[in-house]
């Protein structure tokens, strides 16, 4: 027998029917109650399913996430980052020969047009990359918003096509701006996350020097971030999204949502409370404020919103991290010496395995790019190339089923109905 909740209002009892999950929690249908003349109360939308989605399932408690129902566990150590992305956008894991395809039309799409490249040229050094990436990104609608129709599903995955292909070059580029540095441009014989690499890197017309180890653990960083179920850039994009905005405005938007401090910002205040921190010595003293009730400092990069046992992200990026570490002769870096340090504080302490403050993603990537040389204001630019496939399956999803422009409600606190008094009169 199908569920239904009841509820009374005005003495009037209103039935409400449950909506079947395949995995995690039922939700109740309440969009019958408009027509009751009332509506539900839930800021920040902590306990209201926005949609219907068959990409990414998280089970906080157990620590679990899954892609199309395949383990993250398993993707981050048997596939790439470009089968991922097929796999969000078409619903299946591709064969060989599907894979050998989509891997070669995402590397012919990379190149950059000459003439678009000089957006950059309104951007100074000073410009903070995430504010030249969304402004790039935003901008490929120039090109090729005459050409898209969103109701179209073959004009959809070449928006997706291009987005997944020029984000990396975009990214590279804000870098290259940054340090006053030529562009460098895509080389069709590297994988995807060795092109992102050497772009940034490299020297024009040189081979590149990218090691495998920092090409692979940057690899699983983007399978790592990219899709997070309906996080805060993911609903704004398909928020943008379900007004028919062009796929490039939407994800733009996602982007500025992204560059927040408490959503995409997270792995850059790791390595802010390691400076904060000073020195290998003082860790033992932060650790302790951190456990101090009355002291406001928080120690970033252990625990996690959603997950309450562990994030099974943290688990597979721990092996990369500690690999890129050790090539990267971290031993000989004072931040990063810190870092370990509070790992082990971390694993060890009856406090935090009480509480279950595990290091989490954000902690792992963030120590992870500052040993790879990748500067602080560059972290957010990087989660954006991973996540960049999750937004685009959620935009293409939403617009591949009946959908309604998103319009949250308010609970109305302000003044009711006053007379205007002429400006002479006050």
């Amino acid at each position: 027998m199908r569920q239904k909740v009841e509820i009374t209002i005005d003495g009037k009892i209103v039935e409400l029917p449950v909506l079947e999950a395949a995995a995690g929690r039922n939700v109740v249908d309440v969009r019958g109650l408009i027509a009751e003349g009332i509506y539900t109360f839930d800021p920040g939308f902590l306990s209201t399913a926005s949609c219907e989605s068959r990409i990414t399932y998280i089970d906080g408690e157990a620590g679990v996430l899954t892609y199309r129902g395949y383990p993250i566990e398993q993707l981050a150590e048997e596939s790439s980052f470009l089968e991922v992305c097929y796999l969000l956008l078409e619903g299946e894991l591709p064969s060989e020969t599907q894979l050998s395809s989509f891997v070669q039309d995402i590397s012919a799409r990379m190149p950059i047009d000459d003439q678009f490249k000089h957006i950059f040229d309104g951007f100074t050094e000073k410009a903070h990359p995430m504010s030249m990436l969304c402004a790039a990104i935003a901008g490929l609608a120039s090109l090729y918003h005459d050409d898209l129709d969103i109701k179209n599903a073959a004009h959809r995955r070449e928006s997706a096509m291009q987005l997944i292909a020029k984000t990396p070059t975009l990214a590279a580029m804000t870098y290259r701006k940054s340090i006053g540095a030529k562009f460098i441009e895509p080389d069709p014989e590297l994988g995807y996350a060795e092109n992102f690499l050497n772009m940034c890197f490299g020297e024009p017309g040189k081979p590149s020097s990218v090691s495998s180890t920092l090409s692979d653990a940057m690899d699983r960083i983007f399978i790592l971030h990219a899709d997070h179920e309906q996080n805060a850039s993911t609903s704004t994009v398909r928020l943008a999204g379900s007004t028919e905005a062009d796929p490039y405005a939407a994800v733009a938007a996602g982007i500025a949502a992204l560059w927040g401090p408490s959503h995409g910002g997270a792995n850059e205040a790791v390595l802010d409370v390691l400076n904060e921190i000073g020195d290998e010595s003082r860790v033992q003293e932060y650790v302790d404020k951190a456990k101090d009730k009355n002291d406001p400092f928080k120690l970033m990069g252990f625990g996690h919103r959603v997950y309450k046992n562990f994030d099974p992200r943290a688990k597979v990026m721990q092996a990369s991290c500690h690999a890129v570490l050790h090539e990267q002769g971290a031993d000989n870096d004072p931040l990063l010496k810190m870092a370990m340090q509070l790992e082990k504080i971390a694993r060890e302490e009856e406090y935090f395995i009480d509480r279950k403050l595990y290091p989490n993603i954000d902690f792992y990537s963030g120590i992870t790019f500052k040993a790879m040389g990748i500067p602080t204001n560059m972290f957010t630019a990087l989660f954006v190339l991973g996540r960049m496939p999750g937004w685009i399956a959620h935009w293409d999803e939403m617009l591949s089923a009946p959908f309604k422009i998103g319009r949250p409600r308010q609970l109305y606190l302000g003044p009711t109905k006053r007379d205007y008094v002429a400006i002479d009169r006050r």
